[in-house]
């Protein structure tokens, strides 16, 4: 849904090729001038090179899993492309759940507890939500009110999860554009989050469905955007609202869900307004719209597999 809202964006814009890789057991997509059909066979990496070689700008659309889109966007910069999009580093930091605690504690931004999975204090009775330090979405995720259990479930898993207090609350989100420490912001979203015995999982939500909070969120924008300065192009931000305390629970350094109908929701074209971030040196954000658009996804993309 993503990849299929960018294509249409950029297929708006004149003077722009646009050249996609797909899976060759999925239909081409629209809206693209080329696209690569990738077989089992493949490369898939070395197809990637050769596509990121012969562009002029590349737009990465991966998850942190892994370090996928940290590698991605490390060949794109080895390749000397603009990357529409966050630096490596800024990917590294943002994209570990642990770095960016880090990194939001150190320049006092209001964020939740979080401890690694080796290395876990003792813990008081209480919910707790684990995570892992690298992913995308509601992937291998669980919450639990029993600290035994919790304990079980994440022994495998202690090189690779955190651990966070579960925080009552609003879940929301906002959509940015950022670059060089500067935020612009572009709609106040709240969440639908589910939660199904140890299982979390996310169905969508209301773009600019928490309109009222956008001066909170705005501020808490700028100060993330000069906290991890290599931030840049569009960024995702999710945020618990309990009362009038403000949580960032994470940094997404790429596109997510609430991209599909951004277009819709601010009246502008959001590919244009990245392009104009990054090739124009005087970048002022339009007088875009705040209408309240819902989108909903299947669930199970986003639970525990």
């Amino acid at each position: 849904m993503m990849r299929d809202a960018a294509l249409r964006d950029f297929s708006q814009i004149s003077n722009v090729d646009v050249l996609v890789t797909c899976d060759h057991r999925l239909s081409p997509p629209k809206n693209a001038h080329q696209v690569m059909m990738v077989d089992p066979e493949q490369d898939v990496w070395a197809l990637w090179e050769s596509c990121i070689a012969g562009a002029d700008a590349v737009l990465m659309i991966a998850p942190e899993t892994n370090g996928h889109l940290e590698k991605l966007t490390i060949l794109a910069e080895v390749l000397g492309k603009t990357i529409i999009g966050c630096s490596s580093a800024a990917v590294h930091q943002a994209g570990d759940k642990w770095l960016s605690f880090e990194s939001l504690i150190a320049h006092d931004i209001p964020t939740l507890e979080t401890y690694l999975a080796n290395n876990l204090p003792d813990l008081i009775s209480r919910a707790y939500v684990a995570k892992p330090r690298e992913g995308a979405g509601c992937e291998d995720m669980a919450y639990f009110q029993n600290i035994n259990k919790l304990k079980a479930w994440i022994e495998p898993r202690l090189n690779t999860h955190i651990v966070q207090p579960y925080q009552e609350g609003v879940a929301a989100s906002f959509s940015m554009l950022c670059r060089e420490g500067k935020a612009y912001l572009l709609s106040a979203n709240n969440q639908n989050i589910q939660i199904d015995g140890h299982w979390i999982s996310y169905s969508g939500g209301v773009i600019n469905g928490l309109a009222e909070y956008e001066t909170e969120f705005r501020a808490l924008a700028q100060k993330i955007a000069q906290a991890m300065p290599g931030l840049a192009g569009y960024v995702g931000v999710d945020v618990i609202i309990d009362v009038d305390q403000f949580y960032v629970v994470e940094v997404n350094p790429r596109l997510t869900t609430s991209y599909v109908d951004l277009h819709q929701a601010c009246g502008w074209n959001p590919a244009q307004m990245l392009l104009d971030l990054f090739y124009n040196e005087a970048f002022v954000l339009p007088a875009i719209n705040h209408k309240k658009v819902e989108f909903s996804l299947d669930p199970s993309a986003f639970s525990k597999n």
